[in-house]
């Protein structure tokens, strides 16, 4: 197998197991919500800063020269304080935020719109208009918007509207993560990139919770179960699932990337579905077939135009 044809297996592993994980640390965030106090904004934090310190550990164990680098770089610092707060932080801050309006399926799915984004960049970048599966796409990303929003009924929504609000804000926040740090990746390679980016997006809400007053007063007490599904939030739902997809992404291409994130809708529904209980509709089953639907259509679009 040549280097190149071995990068790109690497690059759909990678994004596969991190899009999966991913999903699951969704249904973790869900189970917090319903038998914890936690709230979005710490919990995120708790998640982000607890990820960037195990990063950072690998780092300077592995890769000190790099992270030295780096940080003598002020452009690359620069770029990892955008990355890491407004891509990172905010990403992972909407979507729990998300989570606790609707659930870790419909956040997941809702999420999963960052394909039509993606798209509508890249055609904007190469000012041109959407081709004839990208169109296909679009339609399918739509209804399975309104299915999910509406479960088939115009007249009313089957979620909070602050919840859907959010669940499109997670896509759009998940678009500037996966499509900002590319030079960085090119650089510096995406574990270094991630681990620094998830230290400052950690930093950034301990910031916030200081400042409003969530920290030190309001962590709330956690039982032995709930310490346990946290602490696997930390090591796979976000160091795992940041660091593997990001690296497959780097690999593959935002494109791919998310054609293969398809895992992670499906995963946060099966897993959400199979062990809380949380029940689906057949709308809802629908606008998540669609959803995988519009990222295979916008992939195939891809593979002909090259």
């Amino acid at each position: 197998m040549s280097r190149e044809s071995n990068n790109w297996a690497k690059g759909i592993v990678s994004t596969l197991v991190g899009a999966t994980a991913w999903g699951f640390s969704g249904t973790c965030v869900q189970y917090l919500f319903t038998s914890t106090a936690l709230d979005p904004l710490l919990l995120t934090t708790i998640r982000q800063l607890g990820a960037g310190l195990v990063f950072l550990a690998v780092l300077l164990a592995s890769r000190r020269e790099t992270l030295r680098a780096m940080l003598a770089d002020h452009g690359t610092v620069v770029r990892l304080l955008v990355f890491g707060s407004f891509g990172l932080f905010l990403n992972s801050a909407v979507y729990a935020t998300a989570i606790s309006y609707t659930n870790a399926g419909t956040a997941t799915v809702l999420q999963s719109l960052n394909i039509v984004f993606v798209l509508a960049i890249s055609c904007l970048a190469a000012r041109r208009l959407p081709r004839r599966l990208e169109v296909a796409a679009l339609a399918c990303a739509l209804v399975a918007t309104f299915l999910i929003a509406t479960h088939g009924d115009p007249t009313t929504l089957s979620m909070p509207l602050i919840g859907l609000f959010f669940g499109i804000a997670t896509a759009a926040a998940a678009t500037f993560y996966t499509m900002y740090p590319r030079p960085l990746f090119e650089r510096w390679g995406s574990f270094a990139v991630t681990g620094l980016g998830m230290l400052v997006g950690g930093l950034t809400g301990l910031a916030i919770c200081c400042a409003n007053g969530t920290l030190p007063g309001g962590m709330p007490e956690l039982d032995l179960t709930s310490v346990a599904v946290l602490s696997v939030a930390v090591l796979v739902g976000t160091f795992g699932a940041y660091g593997l997809f990001l690296r497959g992404v780097s690999l593959v291409g935002p494109l791919w990337g998310n054609m293969l994130g398809a895992a992670e809708p499906v995963s946060a529904t099966a897993i959400t579905a199979l062990w809380l209980r949380t029940p689906f509709s057949w709308a809802d089953w629908m606008g998540l077939f669609l959803m995988v639907a519009t990222i295979g259509l916008v992939t195939l679009q891809s593979r002909e135009d090259t």
